[in-house]
């Protein structure tokens, strides 16, 4: 097999971290349109994550956040997001440099996909394949987005076969597709 010396690989995962800045600072600008919200797990031991000691006691590798109806002042740079969220009534802003990100879900278009972990990447060594846990947002009213309460985890984020795996079961597509679906073995 020949070597691939141009690194695909990591040239897919930054267009797709792309595709998340860009819909994040979209969402920073407008707010949300219709029915779209997100599911962001990254890994909580990143260099640049920035938690409070209780949320990273909590989470030691890993947690999901959901913007939906209840966040505030999001801000997007090119290097991360930062976003105010209230877990267990404490209001909190968390950090997050792209490079934490290991999977995104939109559940309103069953549209998501997970980053892994490339051998050669930036980072590649403090990144690891999430196992997150899906946390429920207490739904509030569309137009209020100053909280995002969270609940205890109740189901773990679906990691993908060899190929694809659905990640939600409401209706057709929302699949989940590895990159390394696409490189020769």
């Amino acid at each position: 097999m020949a070597t691939d010396h141009i690194r695909y690989d990591i040239l897919a995962q930054a267009a797709l971290r792309g595709v998340v800045r860009t819909v994040l600072a979209d969402a920073a600008k407008k707010g949300l349109p219709g029915e779209h919200h997100f599911k962001i797990t990254f890994n909580t031991t990143a260099p640049g994550v920035r938690l409070s000691e209780r949320m990273r006691a909590r989470y030691p590798s890993d947690m999901t956040i959901v913007l939906q109806h209840q966040f505030w002042d999001l801000v997007v740079t090119e290097q991360g997001f930062e976003v105010g969220l209230s877990f267990g009534g404490v209001p909190e802003r968390v950090t997050v440099p792209f490079d934490a990100v290991t999977a995104f879900y939109d559940p309103s278009v069953q549209f998501g996909f997970q980053f892994e972990v490339i051998d050669g990447a930036p980072g590649a060594e403090a990144v690891e394949e999430s196992t997150a846990k899906i946390e429920k947002v207490e739904k509030s009213t569309p137009t209020d987005r100053t909280l995002a309460e969270k609940k205890k985890p109740e189901a773990a984020l679906p990691v993908p076969s060899e190929a694809t795996t659905p990640v939600h079961d409401e209706g057709p597509g929302g699949e989940v597709v590895r990159l390394d679906r696409f490189r020769k073995k």
